[in-house]
């Protein structure tokens, strides 16, 4: 093996990239479940703490019958916000570009300025920030997102589905990159 990457072989480099998927497969469902744990320390003013409000947003697309990508995204797309409040959108949307359709990869970037229409008047900002996507063809989903799984998912005492029950999911997207960056 070599120590800079100028030295590498193609020999090398086909240990690499098989090594990377082996870990890929493994490992990265199993940090997407414990950093999804962690966001249950999180609860930033709201009723409910992160975990919870990511549990019901996933709860509520499982039973909008949405789609395996669909409820990953659901229960991520806050994760971001374990490194930064303000930028959690872009961070999380980045760590599922790899993994889900285009629109899903919007539609958690852009998530926040959806929400706006709901809280932004509150902070001085516009509520309509949303509509400058109005003609993406990603906007239908993003509103979808946000106005039936995200905004309303904010009740403590609603009886959402465990964290491990979403495994499979997590499993099957994370596992499986459909494009490299």
């Amino acid at each position: 093996m070599f120590t800079a990457m100028q030295q590498g072989t193609a020999e090398d480099w086909a240990v690499i990239a098989q090594e990377h998927m082996v870990h890929q497969r493994s490992q990265a469902p199993l940090q997407i479940m414990d950093s999804m744990r962690r966001l249950g320390e999180m609860k930033l003013g709201f009723a409910a703490d992160q975990l919870t409000h990511c549990l019901m947003t996933a709860t509520l697309a499982r039973q909008d019958n949405a789609t395996d990508e669909e409820i990953v995204a659901g229960l991520t797309h806050d994760l971001g916000k374990l490194l930064s409040i303000p930028n959690h959108g872009a961070i999380q949307a980045e760590v599922l570009k790899p993994y889900v359709r285009d629109d899903i990869y919007h539609a958690v970037m852009w998530h926040q300025h959806f929400q706006g229409a709901y809280y932004y008047g509150y902070l001085g900002k516009p509520i309509d920030m949303r509509e400058q996507f109005r003609d993406q063809p990603w906007f239908d989903f993003a509103e979808k997102l946000v106005d039936k799984w995200d905004a309303p998912a904010f009740d403590p005492d609603f009886k959402v589905d465990s964290l491990e029950s979403f495994e499979p999911e997590v499993t099957r997207v994370f596992s499986s990159p459909k494009r490299m960056i």
